[in-house]
């Protein structure tokens, strides 16, 4: 296992620790259909999955909406997220067996999300996780969310590990870039979008159920440089939010 400075393992949370992007996207088609927009909102989180709920409501709108106003949103389709995901929280297959595999190994482990606090309670105190994490970082510890970088730079740098040595695994295009961005490498998750979808991960899968500690060496031992953000993606609108 490692023997020089550990390396660090960074979570995202919606989507990469639990299986939650199907009800994230009903929760948004609701508050579409409240506010009579035709958006799909399934198709809207594929592209933009990962950004904090305000900044995914800007681009539904033709003209601005006050952020206040926005936040009002935010806040009722996180009600509906809830009263939906309620009974179905449960963690991507083979979690927390990788977790103990990960810590007994000596990585140093992170969670990275773009939620408030509040909303990470609701998933990883529900289910026993926060044990498993030594940092937990979110929308409220940044300046920015993702597809910045900010949130895995502050996570990197409160669990005292450098950016090359810390893997993200993340579920969505822009979880992805935002690694890229902080100077990370990824292993990609199959529960929101298709492998094909995301740009250079080290491993794409379904869940944690065939992932060890080893396996992560190997990978990053075979991959040791970062890829660089995607310039196409990059020239996207909404990267500039």
């Amino acid at each position: 296992m490692p023997t020089e400075q550990p390396y660090a393992l960074i979570f995202d949370m919606d989507g990469t620790i639990v299986d939650n992007t199907p009800y994230q996207a009903k929760s948004f088609q609701l508050l579409f259909r409240d506010l009579g927009l035709t958006t799909n909102a399934r198709k809207l989180l594929e592209r933009l999955n990962g950004m904090p709920a305000t900044n995914i409501l800007k681009t539904v709108f033709t003209s601005p909406v006050p952020e206040k106003q926005l936040k009002e949103y935010a806040s009722q389709r996180e009600f509906l997220y809830r009263v939906l995901y309620w009974d179905k929280r449960r963690e991507v297959a083979g979690l927390t067996d990788f977790l103990k595999a990960a810590r007994a190994a000596g990585f140093k482990i992170g969670l990275g999300t773009g939620s408030p606090g509040d909303t990470i309670s609701y998933i990883i105190d529900h289910l026993d996780l926060r044990q498993y994490f030594d940092v937990v970082v979110g929308k409220d510890d940044v300046d920015r969310g993702k597809p910045h970088a900010d949130t895995y730079t502050t996570t990197s740098r409160q669990l005292g590990i450098p950016p090359e040595r810390c893997l993200v695994f993340e579920d969505a295009i822009l979880g992805e870039q935002s690694a890229y961005k902080a100077g990370m490498r990824c292993i990609c998750l199959t529960t929101s979008i298709r492998a094909d979808k995301f740009q250079a991960p080290l491993h794409v899968m379904p869940d944690f159920t065939q992932l060890t500690p080893e396996r992560v060496l190997e990978l990053l031992e075979q991959h040791p440089e970062t890829p660089r953000p995607s310039k196409e993606l990059a020239k996207r609108a909404y990267m500039k939010l």
